[in-house]
């Protein structure tokens, strides 16, 4: 068996259960012993009733004294034990699973294990895991892994799967690694990683094992990065820019003053375009700190100088918004600028009218999504290109628009708070601006952090909003229900709203929908149409809901804390009192601590600080920050230490051998060469 070998060749598993397994990216051997676990169960010692935390997974050994009849009802089917736990009695109940009931024999005793709830004196535990005290006791202590999962595909049929890999002796990953450098930072072997990170006999042969992956996936890329990027260094300037009167009347014209922060950036952007060299600038600034205005500065400073400028979004609904509002500004202010919107759902008819207006140079700003980088758009006279939320298109979608002109300016815009020093790992060449003040018209957003008993509190609080003619996101972490995970999810969310709310418009929104039926929905509650839109972070960028003033998070103890930040920023939009409420699933200490974080600021950059000193050792597989880059196993925020050694390491190779050429760079020369012509994880998004 060799690692580009179907799995097909994995005794076990036959056509069926290989289109099971591509629908989660697994094809091959490599791909499976790469489908990293999400986690890991670790079975501990049964504790009593008394000492169970509500809400929390645990143990308990009781004896069965009573088994109720199967109880039959239009959509499911449930039956209940009576058991007894030391001196004290829980339900047991199990939803669906009928055979059960003939497993358990009154009187026996077991492991139950799953999430205690009390009501008065009463302990119930729902669907619990079940075992034989035997086979309990050999699970203890034992770290299993989790791995995410798919229609078909089973936890047992993965770890079967990879164990029979690693059992059959006949695959090995060779070290490509230097062994100084393995020894420098402490790192054991790649294919030691790769077992220890199934199958960990401890949290520290764990630790060990995830820290050598994420060590690869950062080296790579910053080395891909570099590869990328080495001829753009240095290049002079073939569109100079000079000073235009368009700019200061803009600028002088707008219902409120510039911040000093966006002053401060606007000049420096302003001296870029009339250097000597290109600008490559990263202009990071928190939600609602004024980046966009900047942006469109610099196009009417490109298109008054007779270039062209093109401003790339991630979604449709954004692009049409900061279409109409450019062209309201030009109308406003006497702006002799023609700005054209570009999106992939127009007709081909319009988009044969726009490629030509792009290719004449009738169209001086050109606003859209990816389709601006498509083959068929040839521009006249390219001057600057402005991506928003770079990390939704990668480092080759922006180069491939900068290409379309002849060494264009290029500003990069991103609301992800990022330390500076990881900016400067991460956007490689880029000068970094930050615009760090809010505008003063803004209204602070109020926060808020609750658990299960407020709910009602809330949802009658969303219907005065509502009510008052406002609108509301709610953000739920899954798609659909999972037997794993008791998460909210927003098709049965918005099913039960629906009930609760019967006098409003209640839409869903994620990321599996088609993208036209996604524009559609985002439309909607753009105009007004949509009063409550239950969605998934797909929200996180791509729409500008002024009239949208309370979010609330469902589950929010499982978004990284610049993620929940960053959705946030969905709403204080407008003129009105905009809230924010926080519900989350778990009462630990820990997690409202970590969440109460909100409470206390609205800067992007400290709370994404913060979140880095609060994350708990648990928390490696779990908690993700979205919005920057996202690696199979690493985060550039938590992962940040090793972040700066995979960077440290790249500029002592490259260093000492640019190319690669020497015999002990041979191995890493090849993995690099493969790990570009596979599209480069973050190079090629």
């Amino acid at each position: 068996m060799r690692l580009q070998d179907s799995i097909v060749k994995i005794k076990g598993i036959g056509e069926k259960t290989a289109a099971a397994f591509a629908k989660v990216g697994v094809s091959t051997v490599e791909d499976l012993l790469r489908y990293y676990p999400r986690g890991y169960e670790t079975y501990g010692e049964p504790v009593g009733l008394l000492e169970a935390v509500e809400g929390q997974k645990c143990a308990v050994r009781g004896v069965v004294l009573f088994l109720s009849a199967v109880k039959r009802y239009t959509r499911y089917q449930v039956f209940t034990a009576q058991i007894q736990v030391g001196e004290q009695m829980m339900e047991g109940v199990w939803f669906n699973m009928p055979f059960l009931r003939n497993y358990f024999q009154r009187g026996g005793q077991y492991v139950f294990r799953g999430v205690i709830s009390c009501k008065g004196k009463q302990y119930r535990m729902d669907q619990p895991e079940h075992y034989s005290l035997g086979d309990y006791d050999r699970l203890l202590h034992v770290m299993q892994p989790k791995y995410a999962l798919t229609s078909g595909l089973t936890g047992k049929m993965v770890t079967k799967a990879v164990k029979q890999v690693f059992d059959c002796g006949e695959v090995w990953v060779p070290e490509y690694l230097p062994k100084e450098m393995t020894e420098h930072y402490r790192l054991c072997g790649e294919w030691e990683a790769l077992k220890r990170v199934h199958f960990p006999k401890d949290d520290r042969e764990m630790r060990q094992a995830r820290n050598r992956l994420v060590f690869d996936e950062f080296l790579l890329f910053v080395l891909g990065l570099r590869r990328l990027r080495e001829s753009q260094e240095e290049l002079v300037n073939e569109a100079p820019m000079k000073e235009v009167e368009e700019t200061k009347r803009l600028v002088e014209g707008l219902p409120y003053t510039l911040t000093a922060a966006q002053t401060r950036v606007w000049e420096e952007i302003r001296t870029d375009l009339m250097g000597e060299h290109v600008m490559s600038r990263l202009v990071q600034g928190d939600v609602g700190s004024g980046k966009t205005i900047l942006a469109v500065l610099a196009l009417v400073m490109a298109g008054c100088n007779g270039y062209q400028g093109a401003l790339m979004v991630p979604t449709e609904v954004l692009a049409k918004q900061h279409y109409q509002e450019v062209s309201v500004l030009f109308e406003a202010h006497g702006i002799p600028l023609r700005a054209l919107l570009l999106t992939g759902s127009m007709t081909a008819k319009e988009k044969r009218l726009a490629y030509e207006e792009i290719e004449s140079g009738k169209a001086q700003i050109v606003i859209g999504t990816h389709a601006l980088i498509q083959e068929q758009v040839v521009y006249r006279r390219l001057g600057l290109v402005v991506t928003d939320e770079q990390h939704r298109f990668g480092v080759r979608q922006r180069e491939t628009l900068a290409e379309k002109g002849v060494h264009p300016h290029v500003l990069v815009m991103s609301a992800t708070p990022i330390p500076r020093t990881l900016a400067i790992i991460v956007y490689g060449d880029l000068d970094i601006s930050v615009v760090d003040e809010l505008p003063a018209h803004r209204l602070p957003i109020k926060n808020c952090v609750v658990d299960e008993s407020y709910r009602a509190s809330a949802y009658r609080f969303m219907e005065k909003e509502v009510g008052a003619g406002h609108q509301v996101y709610i953000i739920c972490p899954m798609v659909e229900e999972s037997e794993e995970l008791e998460l909210e999810n927003v098709t049965d969310y918005t099913q039960r709203l629906s009930g609760i709310f019967p006098d409003y418009q209640i839409a869903c929104l994620h990321g599996k929908m088609r993208p036209k039926e996604k524009n559609e929905i985002m439309e909607r509650f753009a105009e007004g149409k949509i009063q409550i839109l239950v969605s998934t972070t797909v929200i996180e960028v791509g729409i500008n809901v002024p009239n949208a003033t309370v979010m609330m998070v469902e589950n929010a103890e499982r978004f990284g804390l610049a993620q929940l930040h960053q959705l946030r920023g969905r709403v204080g939009r407008g003129k009105a009192q905009s809230y924010c409420i926080f519900m989350s699933g778990s009462k630990g200490k820990e997690t409202r601590k970590r969440l109460e974080v909100l409470n206390k600021s609205n800067d992007g950059f400290f709370i994404a600080s913060e979140d880095l000193k609060l994350r708990g050792p648990g928390d490696l597989f779990g908690i993700r920050q979205s919005g920057i880059l996202e690696f199979r196993l690493g985060d550039v925020f938590q992962d940040s230490r090793v972040l700066k050694q995979a960077s440290e390491a790249a500029n002592a190779i490259l260093e000492e051998d640019a190319e690669l050429m020497l015999y002990k760079y041979r191995d890493l020369k090849e993995r690099l060469e493969q790990y570009l012509a596979q599209g480069g994880e973050n190079l090629n998004l």
